[in-house]
């Protein structure tokens, strides 16, 4: 099993994970909103080794801090080939809304069904298109972070470029809520919750 820390960033509170494996000591950071000193302590303590840095979306409040956390740890960066036109963008990543960010370009593209080493364990890639073309779930032993894609009680807007509530939707359905129920969510934004409460109680997951 992973170990999961989350870390709330930005004026947006994005929630950034490190996610870690005791042995050998590797860890992932999932969306580095922006600069944490907090973070980077947290990883020296733990002596981790940061294998990759990974971003859900190409959105500026889960990618802010990208170039800062790969210059400090050496890890590349990953994305889906469909969010990578968001690093060079200030429209597309939507910091157009406040500070017009253009952010180096990622090391490395993701895919549906890739693997994500981290220790023994293994993260694996799900495509889930419909808050951005390129956003990704990454489904690891008894957890999913779910990005922007589904929150507890809600799901991710669909109004930015790019998006579709349709294939939200359809994302949804084909790819999250197949899932077992007992997976722990962990969102973008807001508390950790779990599939079957979401099945449960979720009112946009209701209709599907």
């Amino acid at each position: 099993m992973f170990k999961v820390e989350t870390f709330v960033v930005r004026y947006t509170a994005t929630n950034c994970y490190l996610v870690y494996s005791s042995a050998p000591g590797e860890a992932v950071v999932i969306d580095p909103g922006d600069r944490s000193e907090q973070l980077l302590r947290r990883i020296k303590e733990l002596a981790l080794q940061v294998k990759q840095i990974i971003n859900t979306h190409g959105h500026i409040d889960h990618t802010g801090g990208n170039d800062w956390l790969r210059e400090k740890t050496g890890a590349p960066v990953a994305i889906h080939e469909l969010d990578r036109r968001c690093y060079q963008d200030p429209f597309f990543n939507l910091s157009v809304l406040s500070s017009p960010t253009v952010l180096k370009d990622a090391d490395l593209t993701v895919k549906e069904g890739d693997e994500i080493a981290v220790g023994e364990g293994r993260l694996r890639v799900i495509h889930t298109p419909g808050h951005s073309p390129g956003s990704i779930c990454l489904l690891g032993p008894g957890v999913l972070f779910c990005g922007d894609t589904v929150f507890a009680g809600s799901v991710g807007r669909t109004d930015f470029p790019g998006g579709s509530y349709e294939q939200m939707m359809s994302s949804i359905r084909e790819k999250i809520l197949v899932l077992p129920g007992d997976l722990k969510l962990y969102p973008g934004h807001g508390p950790a919750s779990v599939l079957e409460v979401e099945r449960k109680t979720n009112p946009f997951l209701s209709e599907l």
